[in-house]
């Protein structure tokens, strides 16, 4: 699903400084930076402020410069990807293409795996991206957020050539096994650990950090999932820092992506971290059902997920319509029920009431616990019925055992044995009686005529 942008240009930016902040961010240097750390706060108000020229952003990153960044040459990248071979193409967005590659892992002779994000050099937004994603990525890690190991930034007789280096998360996304119907669909378990693993890379944005980040692009697509299924938050280039202290929102064009932007947002363009809250709540609706947000190949009532999961959702009998085929036989529909209420939470046409990333956090680790201890006595009961079963079965070998003994050393037959000839001799009755003939005991004798 692509996003969406408003050709208006976010308040306050002019070209020229934006140019300055391309070429600042070419030498990652400080030094060469050509914004005045003099300015006041006021002159860098959020309220018309772009992430990258916030005057809080770059003073933490003069704070945190030194990381581990690798600087990569583009003939380098090039060779890395097979010359940016189709082949090797394993994602595309709306800002360029990400390709698999292999390049040297670092204080070593062995090589590594990464994902190279090769961004489109036509269109500014695309550069935007780029910058916001060196910004930020170079200086904050956390479990569940993408790995950026490092960058390109060259000019070469064909233009400015940008690329992002991160980590590789060889599950791909969350998108590519909840919606598009993979061979081996994601279990209730892990579907809940994935949701608890985003949630947490958002509450690490909006109340962990030396300021507060707005995601502003949540949606499966940007959830990546690592070899052991632990998931992590990609693509920030649309992130946005949130509002100063004293200001309720950051009023900015409206971007996203149509179907998890919140409502308030796209009429207002007033942004709070309340909007991310809106579009996680959309998500986990996207978990419990498996469809898509937006499904225009649905019939026109199913078309919009949050319409069409409706009624379902209000009524406790309906509810197990709405979830997943494909996780039949999981015993998770209470689960998914106190799921859905999380989720309705989220989607509070009132922000404030939305609650927050923390609280949702906490919220997920009680039903994944409850989830946990349901499973494990269900799988008790099922242990002990099939001990019970065993016994009965054992048992059962050995009366047989016995009266075969019993038959063979010429004792009388045991109750069993007899009770089965009796039952033999009941059924044999019974078909003489309604008149069926036993051929095997005819003989041939006279008959009467007249």
């Amino acid at each position: 699903m692509k996003c969406f942008y408003f050709t208006k240009d976010e308040e306050g930016g002019t070209l020229s400084s934006r140019e300055s902040k391309v070429s600042w961010v070419r030498s990652l240097s400080v030094a060469s930076s050509s914004v005045d750390t003099r300015k006041s706060r006021s002159d860098l108000d959020s309220e018309s402020k772009d992430f990258t020229e916030s005057f809080e952003f770059y003073e933490f990153l003069t704070q945190r410069r030194a990381n581990d960044l690798r600087v990569f040459s583009f003939s380098e990248l090039k060779m890395a990807t097979k010359g940016f071979s189709r082949g090797l193409m394993i994602g595309e967005g709306g800002f360029g293409c990400v390709y698999r590659g292999v390049v040297g892992a670092p204080c070593s002779d062995s090589n590594m795996e990464v994902a190279i994000k090769r961004l489109n050099r036509h269109g500014f937004q695309g550069h935007k991206e780029w910058i916001n994603e060196v910004n930020f990525l170079g200086v904050v890690k956390h479990p569940n957020l993408v790995k950026l190991i490092g960058y390109c930034a060259e000019d070469d007789e064909r233009g400015m050539q940008r690329l992002l280096v991160y980590e590789l998360m060889r599950n791909k996304s969350l998108e590519d096994h909840l919606l598009a119907r993979s061979a081996a669909p994601l279990s209730w378990t892990l579907r809940l650990k994935i949701a608890q693993d985003a949630a947490r890379g958002l509450a690490y944005l909006h109340e962990e950090m030396d300021f507060q980040l707005i995601f502003r692009d949540f949606k499966p697509s940007n959830i990546l999932l690592d070899e052991d299924f632990n998931a992590k938050l990609s693509d920030f280039g649309l992130a946005r820092q949130g509002p100063a202290a004293g200001l309720t929102h950051v009023s900015t064009s409206v971007v996203g992506t149509v179907g998890y932007a919140a409502p308030e947002y796209v009429q207002t363009g007033r942004l709070t971290a309340k909007s991310d809250v809106w579009s996680f709540g959309v998500v986990l609706y996207e978990l419990i059902t498996g469809r898509r947000v937006l499904e225009r190949n649905l019939p026109r009532a199913e078309q919009k997920l949050l319409e069409w999961v409706r009624p379902y959702v209000s009524d406790t009998k309906k509810f197990h319509f709405i979830l997943d085929p494909r996780l039949e036989g999981h015993d998770c529909i209470k689960s998914a029920k106190r799921l859905a209420s999380l989720a309705n939470k989220c989607l509070s046409k009132n922000a404030r009431s939305r609650p927050r990333m923390s609280e949702v956090v906490d919220t997920l680790e009680n039903i994944i616990t409850d989830a946990a201890a349901q499973a494990e006595a269900v799988s008790g009961t099922l242990k002990e019925a099939e001990h019970v079963n065993e016994e009965a079965a054992n048992e059962e070998v050995d009366a047989k055992e016995e009266g075969r003994e019993e038959v063979e050393s010429g004792k009388p037959e045991s109750n069993n044995q007899k009770w089965g000839f009796d039952f033999k001799e009941m059924v044999s009755f019974r078909n003489k009686s309604i008149g069926k003939i036993d051929w095997r005991n005819w003989t041939a004798g006279l008959v009467k005529t007249s």
